[in-house]
């Protein structure tokens, strides 16, 4: 499969409540990282596709799941999306020394990420 999905990521208006309920629903390992933006909860699922939780960043927006599909050119995957109707709501943005992601609006209001893991 060219394009799989390679991480969930939960935006969410209570970052304690989400670790509550997921850590005791699913027995998910959450780990909290210090990040520029605030702290950033890594999510082990053990096999299968891990992700992570985070203060939503956009004030008043509710909480929702984020899934990322992984690409070759995150800047000209982000543009074919937009040519095919998608509203970019993330430019392409570094995660230093981790790789770059988008996050885009589908033309059904669906949100996507698109992600370039960065190659040493």
């Amino acid at each position: 499969m060219a394009n799989p999905f390679v991480h969930i990521e939960l935006n969410t208006t209570d970052v304690d409540k989400a670790k509550s309920f997921y850590g005791s629903l699913f027995d998910w390992k959450l780990s909290d990282t210090p990040m520029p933006m605030g702290t950033y909860t890594t999510i082990d699922v053990g096999d299968g596709t891990g992700g992570g939780m985070l203060k939503h960043p956009m004030p008043g927006a509710p909480s929702i799941w984020i899934p990322y599909v992984i690409v070759d050119d995150v800047e000209a995957a982000t543009q074919k999306a937009k040519s095919l109707g998608a509203q970019i709501i993330r430019e392409v943005t570094e995660v230093p020394n981790m790789g770059w992601f988008s996050i885009v609006l589908d033309p059904t209001g669906a949100a996507v990420g698109l992600w370039k893991t960065k190659t040493s």
